[in-house]
């Protein structure tokens, strides 16, 4: 090769810078990915795999914020579970206060000293519905329902969250209203049936329910339940409709007890069972009831001689006084049809409605000497209910509200308010338990949702990783690779400058 010996332009030192550009771009470029552990530190570097790190960036992010709202939501949950619980404590508290008072032992003043205990436990349970927050919002009052949490990356990723309403005025037992005749003017219906006297329909002895069927339809879907004849029982009713509980969630218990004004005489009737054509548990019924100096029959006689068959039939016999006047009270606790007949002797029975009044009179003079007491159905369910048919066995449309028998409602001064107020805490106490199931559900899949944005987000980001992260034996290779050509195009630079000057010596 001739030497061209030429200085203008120094064509192999060009060459060489050239090559030490390069050798700086390709060191730049490892020492960045050295330095941030990336291979891909911006589009410039690899623009489709800058695209794809950034998609599995967001859903990271996103997954990360979703992990954290989870774990919120589990914190909320379990701040209304606990709250709730407390208040099922203080149910109990309150419903064995309630069969307490329901004990014939207790006075009135000891009844009214158990009602006030009632009504403290009831003002906290009240306190604890308005006063129980998450980040400044209420739960129990039934103003957190609908609300969502957001548990996923991506848009309506969402686990729906309802806290029911647990105030004293939200939470008891929905009792449907009496319509029409039987139970209004053919009977008593007081304080939903659980009044001493005040649960019966009488009839001579045919019956006063409808043959037929009537449908529920209550929270969880509809049933139909039968009524096989006229004068079933009311016990067979409830049984009916407890049978299809799991596809209503109403269920039901019966109770039979009415109240008569006694005269005094002799008495001869035959106690039973079922209905005046088939009767059952049939015994005979004897006493002779005088009237004491105060004007007002002895019973003790008529009692007993009921009671001491009680084991047979099942209803047994008590006494109160309403307004002045002994009564006689006939009660199957089981709501087991009452029926006597074969009337006979001096004395006479007469049957009192709701008002007091005598809607039917058992004696000899009158003819009369069959009788048939049919109980009442007590619906009981913790969510609002509707009977198509229900005027079949003397009900309206249904319960859509908790008039009367919400727990705010409790009363225990009487024995007959302490009964009903069990049955209201036992639908309340239910409630709650529903509600405290259905969070605990929501607890547990919101903590697998949680579980599974923290997998899903580990194996995105090693997807991540394999894209964008730098291999660093790999880098550190070729960073050694381009510091030694850094090095050797340094010296070749030099070299070659030394050549061109090497010219400058031939100048005279």
């Amino acid at each position: 090769m001739a030497i061209s010996g030429i200085i203008n332009t120094n064509t192999s030192a060009l060459n060489t810078l050239n090559a030490l550009n390069g050798t700086q771009g390709n060191l730049n470029t490892y020492l960045q990915q050295l330095s941030t552990g990336k291979s891909i530190n911006g589009p410039q570097d690899n623009p489709a795999g800058y695209a794809i790190a950034q998609r599995f960036q967001t859903q990271i992010n996103g997954l990360n914020q979703a992990i954290s709202n989870g774990n919120q939501g589990v914190s909320l949950v379990q701040t209304a579970t606990g709250a709730i619980q407390n208040q099922t404590s203080i149910l109990q508290q309150i419903r064995t206060t309630a069969v307490q008072a329901a004990n014939a032992s207790n006075t009135t003043s000891d009844r009214q000293a158990l009602q006030g205990v009632v009504s403290q436990l009831l003002a906290q349970i009240q306190t604890i519905a308005t006063q129980t927050q998450f980040n400044g919002q209420n739960i129990l009052d039934g103003t957190f329902a609908g609300a969502a949490f957001q548990v996923g990356a991506n848009s309506n990723q969402i686990i729906n969250v309802a806290v029911g309403n647990t105030q004293t005025n939200a939470m008891g037992n929905y009792t449907a209203a009496t319509s029409g005749a039987i139970y209004n003017t053919s009977g008593a219906y007081v304080q939903g049936g659980y009044a001493p006297g005040g649960a019966f329909t009488y009839s001579t002895g045919s019956g006063n329910f409808t043959s037929g069927t009537f449908d529920i339809a209550g929270s969880v879907g509809t049933a139909a339940v039968n009524v096989t004849s006229n004068g079933e029982s009311a016990a067979n009713i409830a049984a009916s409709v407890n049978a299809v509980t799991a596809q209503t969630g109403v269920s039901a218990q019966a109770y039979t007890s009415v109240s008569f004004a006694v005269t005094g005489g002799t008495f001869s009737f035959t106690l039973s069972n079922g209905t005046s054509g088939n009767p059952s548990n049939t015994v005979n019924i004897s006493a002779d009831v005088t009237t004491g100096s105060n004007g007002q029959p002895d019973l003790s006689s008529l009692v007993t001689a009921i009671n001491n068959q009680a084991a047979v039939t099942g209803t047994s016999a008590s006494t109160q006084v309403v307004n002045g006047q002994t009564e006689l009270v006939l009660t199957n606790s089981n709501g087991n049809n009452i029926l006597v007949s074969g009337f006979t002797g001096t004395g006479s029975l007469g049957a009192l409605g709701s008002g007091g009044n005598t809607i039917g009179t058992l004696s000899s003079g009158t003819g009369s000497g069959t009788a048939l007491f049919q109980g009442v159905v007590q619906f009981q369910s913790s969510s609002s209910y509707s009977l198509s048919g229900g005027g079949n066995i003397g009900y309206s449309s249904g319960a859509a509200s908790l008039t009367g028998s919400a727990v705010a409602n409790i009363n225990i001064t009487t024995a007959a308010g302490a009964q009903r107020a069990i049955s209201i805490l036992d639908q309340a106490i239910n409630y709650l338990n529903q509600q405290n199931g259905a969070l605990g559900a929501i607890q547990n899949r919101i903590q697998a949702s949680v579980t599974n944005a923290q997998t899903t987000a580990t194996n995105l980001q090693s997807a991540q990783s394999v894209v964008q992260d730098a291999n660093i034996a790999q880098a550190t290779s070729q960073l050694t690779k381009y510091q030694i050509l850094q090095q050797a195009d340094i010296s070749t630079l030099a070299q070659e400058n030394a050549l061109q000057q090497s010219y400058l010596k031939l100048l005279p």
